[in-house]
């Protein structure tokens, strides 16, 4: 049982982030420096602004949701 809840504690960061609509950083910070070892890695607020700003305004500004 402890090593259920640990592991639920251990993942609930990515459940949230994913819930919301958040990718992780950490994830695209081991992806860039796997496949894109050239370039700069973004800053977590950097990486957080363009997040939102690719859900919220793809599409001219207007959100389009299910509800």
């Amino acid at each position: 049982m402890r090593k259920l809840i640990a592991s639920f504690l251990a993942h609930r960061k990515q459940f949230v982030s994913l819930l919301v609509g958040v990718p992780s950083y950490e994830k695209y910070v081991d992806h860039m420096k796997n496949h894109h070892p050239d370039e700069p890695v973004k800053c977590r607020k950097e990486f957080f602004c363009e997040a939102q700003e690719e859900r919220f305004n793809a599409k001219g500004g207007k959100i389009s949701r299910c509800c």
